[in-house]
């Protein structure tokens, strides 16, 4: 089972050292994804044996996802495993991936950071908790059936992928609200998913999402309308409960 394991990286110098340390105990297959990081972490990624791509300019986090997507399907890994650089996610979880993956029953192993009871000072900022259980919520009423379980954190980054089922996939969106399209294309291709406990980690609970999504309600306003326009454009290969009340996406969840 060839695994590629890809880590998105913006300004993460003081993290992407001790990062790529612990991964490549674990792999020799190792992708990074420079967005136009600005404070040296370009500098440091040639002193490791991994591959690089870098951007220029910043292009946003689900621009990230899409090249790590395309280069596992372009160098024919069998699974993809995606992780955050900012050592939220422990490198040291990576084998339970790899074991949960060689079950073969699975197209997506997604990491859950609340299916563990979590130490006081990992809680994460309270606006953050409560759009993640509310777009987690949403998707369940919605896709719980197509996705064939109840999703219990719907933006954990930490994740392996088949690489033949991304084949099926046509992830556009650029930024933060990747996962709410990645969600309603999986759906629609009826992709088998399963949620691996991982251990929940805020070092900075100050990090920004820039612009006007620091706000908590225009953050969720764009997720919602990101996801509902997704599903509209999958809506030949959904159940029509998935559609119900997305003209208003502001709305409450209104699935039966």
């Amino acid at each position: 089972m060839r695994t590629l394991v890809a880590i998105p990286v913006y300004n993460e110098a003081k993290y992407v050292r001790g990062v790529l340390e612990r991964v490549l105990t674990v792999t020799p297959h190792v992708l990074v994804v420079d967005d136009g990081s600005t404070d040296g972490t370009a500098r440091l990624l040639p002193e490791y044996p991994v591959e690089i791509l870098r951007h220029v300019n910043n292009r946003g986090y689900g621009s990230s996802m899409r090249d790590a997507f395309r280069f596992a399907v372009a160098e024919k890994f069998d699974w993809l495993i995606t992780m955050d650089c900012d050592d939220q996610h422990e490198p040291a979880a990576i084998p339970e991936f790899l074991e949960a993956a060689a079950e073969n029953t699975h197209d997506v192993i997604s990491g859950s950071r609340y299916l563990r009871a979590a130490s006081a000072q990992d809680r994460p900022p309270a606006d953050r908790r409560a759009i993640n259980q509310t777009i987690t919520a949403e998707l369940n009423c919605r896709l719980s059936r197509c996705l064939g379980t109840l999703l219990t954190d719907s933006f954990c980054g930490f994740k392996a992928y088949r690489v033949s089922a991304l084949r099926s996939l046509r992830p556009t969106v650029r930024g933060y609200a990747f996962p709410m399209q990645f969600w309603a294309q999986a759906a629609a291709q009826r992709l088998r998913v399963r949620e691996l406990p991982v251990r929940l980690i805020y070092n900075d609970p100050t990090r920004t999402f820039g612009g006007v999504l620091d706000d908590a309600e225009k953050r969720l306003a764009h997720y919602r309308h990101v996801l509902h326009r997704e599903l509209r454009r999958r809506a030949d290969r959904l159940p029509r409960a998935a559609l119900l009340g997305i003209d208003d996406d502001g709305c409450e969840c209104r699935c039966p």
